[in-house]
């Protein structure tokens, strides 16, 4: 079964969807047969990065109100990230464009390492307040999850997996995605946000019994039961 996430480094609910996801993936007895896939969304393509840039701000700037008010959102968001044990600091967080992050993402992923080189993107950019849309940053990140540094940056610096992140963002809007993070099982059903973990294992639980329905007993007579009934 596979499952097909798109999503973008900046977006919190993004971060915090994968945590629901996993608590209900920790749930599902058929873990190990499930083939998860991450793909590229960007938010804002047109975004800069602007190193010491405040989140507040650009908050602020994006919605239309004050930066004390923009602080305050991002403080119930931060209390949303801590319910499933994630801790955002938004007061050293700096906005980036995204596009090198993804294909640093696709990058791993050739190797083997997409999970893992999405978790450590995620928490660098909303943990840790690193910039990554830096290629040292992406090098060093990529050597904590076993890539080789310097391949990791000689690559970024080419224009290698730009194609993947636009063709991941060409289905994005083949099938209608218009807000992130957006889950489709099996190209069959989609979830679309940072569901609680509940609804995302009864998914589970409905893809996988249409995957692998029970056989329709056709005729039942005698036999021996469970509990020594009849035998």
């Amino acid at each position: 079964m596979k499952i097909e996430i798109w999503s973008d480094i900046m977006c919190p609910f993004c971060y915090v969807g994968k945590r629901r996801l996993e608590t209900a993936l920790a749930q599902f007895p058929h873990r190990a047969e499930l083939d998860i896939v991450w793909r590229s969304f960007e938010l804002d393509p047109t975004m800069q990065t602007k190193p010491g840039q405040s989140i507040h701000q650009l908050l602020a700037e994006r919605k239309g109100m004050s930066v004390e008010q923009g602080r305050q959102m991002n403080q119930h968001m931060g209390q949303v990230a801590r319910e499933v044990g994630l801790e955002f600091d938004f007061d050293h967080m700096q906005p980036v464009n995204t596009f090198l992050g993804h294909r640093f993402i696709h990058l791993a992923a050739h190797h083997g390492k997409q999970d893992a080189a999405k978790e450590r993107v995620l928490a660098a950019y909303f943990t840790e307040g690193r910039n990554v849309d830096d290629l040292d940053t992406l090098a060093e990140l990529g050597a904590e999850i076993g890539l080789d540094p310097a391949q990791v940056r000689a690559t970024l610096q080419t224009d290698a997996y730009a194609q993947d992140v636009r063709h991941d963002e060409y289905q994005a809007r083949q099938i209608g995605v218009r807000g992130v993070p957006y889950f489709v099982f099996d190209d069959k059903y989609a979830v679309s946000g940072a569901q609680p973990s509940e609804l995302f294992l009864e998914v589970l639980d409905k893809v996988w019994e249409e995957k692998h329905p029970a056989p329709t007993v056709l005729a039942s007579g005698d036999a021996c039961g469970l509990d020594g009934s009849n035998c």
